[in-house]
């Protein structure tokens, strides 16, 4: 694996960081946190060096003085997926967690610098086998396979062992760092085993609710709490959206070099947190019911919000081609995103990218940057008619060969390995792996008739849908932000203005409600 960031503490960083924790020392041979431990404390090391091991006792790397330890998991409070254990005589700060998050949201370039490096290294973890979870079940278990894009679209470093569990258990079996094991688990269980699924109460009542926790719905959540509302935002399964699976955003304003959705995701949650925002998953909603002064919304495992206000942000999700037997091979060597994991699996092997947005060409760029023989295919005459310029660039640039008016017609391969795709033309080319970056579908076949909606199924609001303001759909006090709305933009940035223009329509909502109390 490429070695872990090991960035270094300025003299002024450890002084800031002295006065929110304490001093402490160990001797050689300590454990300062093991693989499997709920928490442990943000750790500085001032003098002396500390090993960090897998769960088999395998040195990774060591940090030295000035350095610190951790990642994400130490900001999400996930289970700790390694061990850390003393090899010189050490002198160390430690601050808590929640004394870290307070100093964090205060601390721009502390900030920057410990976020950057958290993330760098989550996805040299997500690069190796054996660490984290491990995920036992074959790739005939529909449930075993929704498990493994759960992990990926979270971005939980894991190792699939596609064999049946022992004894007859139905898959998938989870083992959690540690050990302990989860049968035939749901994807709520996992989390809450790791510590990072909040458990909702069978009824919750809030000012707002914000379902769905892409760009949107972050923004909404973020803007909601930081003005006084108590503000609640479920997602059914990873904050992010499929802008959290970007990999690089380059056009995304006040970002230069561009920002990864992972660092987009972390931040934004970070912030929405900072203001008391209460991010809930995986809560999948089921059920809308509109209501007088509240609004009911049925989540899964028989849960219930009633909230006086409700955006709706669930975005689109990914589109999958009508291709026989294409489940066979999702998961294995056909992918909807390029995460770490994926970039691993595929360097030097020839690969494919199917789309023609900005998020095939983004996806193309990383894959072909970590070493993959890349071709893009799309449909269209002229790349340029759905693509932006510099995306184009960077394709020359990075060596990807790009295919006009080329649509796969079907697979070949033998136990879910792609060996060839046939296009509609006939021609047969060889490609070890596919990833689809083909639009998405809006993701409101829960809603019913609650609110109304576009003959393609995206929300109506605004004039279309009677409503008095832009944002409004055809009930009052139910809002819908970002690419779930019918007519929006279908872009990052838009879908963050949205998130947070919703906001202000929400508090005009309710402040008629209050004025009709009174």
């Amino acid at each position: 694996m490429a070695a872990p960031a090991i960035p270094s503490l300025s003299a002024s960083q450890l002084a800031t960081l002295a006065a929110a924790g304490e001093e402490r020392r160990a001797g050689v041979g300590d454990v300062l946190f093991t693989v499997g431990d709920a928490t442990y404390p943000f750790i500085a090391i001032r003098e002396g060096e500390v090993a960090i091991l897998d769960s088999a006792g395998n040195e990774i790397i060591r940090h030295g003085a000035s350095s610190f330890l951790g990642e994400l998991n130490l900001l999400s409070g996930q289970t700790v997926f390694l061990t850390a254990v003393v090899t010189k005589p050490l002198r160390y700060v430690a601050v808590d967690r929640d004394a870290l998050r307070a100093l964090l949201f205060d601390d721009g370039p502390l900030s920057d610098l410990v976020l950057s490096t958290f993330i760098a290294r989550r996805e040299a973890l997500q690069r190796v086998q054996g660490i984290g979870l491990e995920i036992v079940g074959p790739r005939s278990s529909e449930a075993t396979m929704q498990m493994l894009d759960f992990a990926r679209a979270n971005r939980l470093p894991f190792t699939w062992h596609e064999t049946a569990p022992p004894d007859g258990t139905e898959p998938p079996l989870v083992r959690l760092p540690g050990g302990a094991e989860l049968q035939h688990a749901t994807r709520g269980e996992v989390l809450r085993a790791l510590g990072i699924g909040r458990e909702l109460a069978p009824r919750e009542e809030v000012d707002l609710l914000v379902v769905g926790g892409g760009p949107a719905g972050l923004a909404a959540a973020v803007y909601g709490a930081s003005e006084g509302l108590d503000t609640l935002i479920v997602e059914g399964t990873a904050l992010g959206g499929q802008a959290g699976s970007s990999r690089r955003i380059e056009n995304y304003l006040g970002f230069p070099a561009g920002i990864s959705g992972t660092e987009l995701t972390s931040r934004a949650v970070s912030q929405a947190r900072k203001f008391g925002a209460r991010p809930a998953t995986p809560y999948r909603a089921i059920a809308l019911e509109p209501g007088d002064g509240r609004h009911l919304v049925r989540l899964e495992e028989e849960h219930e919000i009633a909230a006086r206000a409700v955006v709706l942000a669930t975005g689109a999700a990914y589109r999958r081609l009508p291709l026989d037997g294409l489940a066979d091979y999702e998961g294995v060597s056909v992918f909807y995103a390029a995460g770490p994991p994926e970039a691993q699996l595929c360097g030097a092997s020839r690969v494919a990218v199917v789309g023609g947005g900005n998020s095939a060409g983004q996806a193309a760029v990383w894959l072909a940057r970590g070493g993959a023989l890349v071709t893009l295919l799309h449909r269209r005459a002229d790349l340029s008619e759905t693509m932006s310029d510099y995306l184009i660039r960077d394709l020359e640039r990075y060596g990807v060969a790009v295919r006009d008016r080329s649509e796969i017609a079907a697979l070949q391969g033998t136990e879910g390995r792609l060996e060839e795709v046939t296009l509609k033309n006939g021609e047969r080319l060889p490609f070890a792996f596919l990833f689809f970056f083909l639009g998405a579908q809006p993701c409101t076949e829960w809603l019913d008739d609650a609110v109304a909606r576009a003959a393609d199924g995206f929300i109506l609001t605004g004039n279309p849908a009677g409503a008095d303001n832009l944002l409004e759909t055809s009930v009052p006090g139910i809002f819908a932000a970002g690419d779930v709305r019918s007519g929006s933009s279908k872009r990052c940035a838009a879908a963050v203005g949205e998130g947070s223009m919703a906001v202000q329509f929400v508090h005009a909502h309710l402040a008629v409600l209050g004025a009709r109390v009174g």
